[in-house]
């Protein structure tokens, strides 16, 4: 069966996050775009680990269910740390996304963690001096199945390889740990083929997440396995990553990177956006302010590589390109995915096609076009084919996907579905 799993994601608890980040809410948003597999998120909060306690039962090894719940949707535990520490004369702040198999490992790490003075309640994704080093040998002394994968690797502020406080390779951040290492999270704004060009990835399994601060942003990366019922646990989603299995890791959903907030070199406050090329023509200087501008994942990535674009690399696991459907809805209507006209329109249409992944990646064109409209069915079949409009994004921006050329109308025939 296909299982698709997203597995960094945060809580209620997590500073700048929606209240409604809870399980009831996460799992009811999971089951209407097709995920079988969730991140818990935060489990290093007191207050949040008090309500995984009570409201989660086991559901084969390793992983969970809603108690008292018909919703089919499994959770692993799961949550992200942040080291702020200097190493190389340099501050480096790196994200970890760490990986559970059981709830009494997790009462280990956090007791671990109030030991060295981290304050746990101070947000979902804790700051702490340790180092990745550090930590990674901490996690994997209380429990060597557990998983410790950087976080959107490529982010310039809070990443392995960010280009303000990052490292050049996984050995100068992990050092003698580097070996547990066998998996990092692309983060929004880098897709496979940009990592691709790193020899050094090749045996590094490429895994991609929402990382999502509110429900509906679930699912918008995700990782897809081909499982039997059996199959749907901790250790076999571990042995997966861990050994790179093509056969079960069958594709990743991606993000067009441009539309991350990271993809491209700027300055948000002057406005200032550049492509790489045009970053070097400037020797890294906005020319307004005349600041160093925020050097984004594409040129970061153009640093570090050893192929061209577009060589593929050893072993990869494939991928699929995706926009989510209510931004779809939103460009056709011509106005915000969170409007009330969005909402119902997403929610008719799920009510009539199953669930999101489903519509997006699977249904045939004229399916979508009987439940959805002919202007939702053309964007999905254009996205689905790569006929895209990009407008990267860039120091904090998100950019723009667009299924249509800029400025053409679309939308008044959808008007029959509401």
């Amino acid at each position: 069966m296909r299982v698709i799993a997203d597995i960094h994601l945060h809580s209620k608890y997590s500073r700048a996050c929606s209240k409604q980040l809870d399980l009831e809410h996460n799992a009811e948003w999971a089951t209407l775009k097709g995920i079988n597999l969730l991140g818990t998120a935060d489990f290093t909060h007191p207050q949040w680990l008090k309500e995984l306690r009570s409201k989660l039962e086991p559901e084969n090894q390793g992983l969970f269910r809603l108690k008292n719940s018909s919703v089919p949707v499994r959770f692993m535990l799961t949550t992200e740390l942040s080291c702020i520490y200097s190493q190389g004369g340099k501050t480096r702040r790196i994200h970890l996304c760490v990986f559970s198999p059981s709830l009494e490992t997790v009462a280990k790490i956090n007791g671990a963690l109030e030991k060295r003075q981290v304050n746990l309640k101070a947000d979902g994704r804790p700051i702490m001096g340790l180092s990745a080093i550090d930590l990674t040998q901490l996690i994997l002394e209380i429990d060597p199945t557990a998983m410790v994968v950087p976080a959107h690797a490529w982010t310039p502020w809070f990443s392995v390889f960010g280009s303000n406080s990052g490292f050049d390779s996984l050995e100068e951040c992990f050092g003698p740990t580097t070996k547990e290492i066998f998996a990092i999270e692309t983060g929004l704004s880098s897709d496979p083929p940009m990592n691709w060009r790193l020899s050094a990835l090749d045996k590094i399994t490429l895994i991609s997440n929402s990382d999502a601060h509110s429900p509906a942003n679930l699912g918008r990366e995700a990782n897809v396995f081909d499982l039997e019922e059996s199959e749907i646990t901790y250790d076999e989603i571990r042995r997966i990553l861990k050994e790179k299995d093509s056969k079960k890791f069958k594709y990743t959903i991606e993000f067009f990177p441009h539309e991350g907030k990271y993809h491209y070199d700027g300055h948000r406050d002057c406005g200032i956006v550049f492509s790489p090329a045009e970053t070097k023509k400037n020797r890294g200087i906005c020319p307004k302010c005349k600041k160093p501008l925020t050097i984004g994942v594409d040129h970061r990535v153009d640093q570090l590589a050893d192929r061209p674009i577009d060589q593929k690399g050893t072993n990869t696991i494939p991928f699929k390109s995706a926009v989510p459907l209510q931004e779809i809805i939103a460009e056709v209507y011509g106005v915000g995915k969170n409007s009330k006209k969005v909402q119902a329109t997403f929610h008719e249409i799920i009510k009539k096609g199953g669930d999101e992944f489903t519509i997006l990646l699977d249904s045939p064109p004229a399916e979508i076009e009987k439940i959805a409209g002919s202007d939702i069915a053309t964007a999905i079949a254009n996205i689905r084919a790569g006929r895209v409009y990009l407008q990267a994004g860039y120091d904090g921006v998100y950019g723009v996907v667009r299924a249509f050329p800029p400025g053409k109308k679309v939308g008044l025939q959808q008007e029959q579905l509401l």
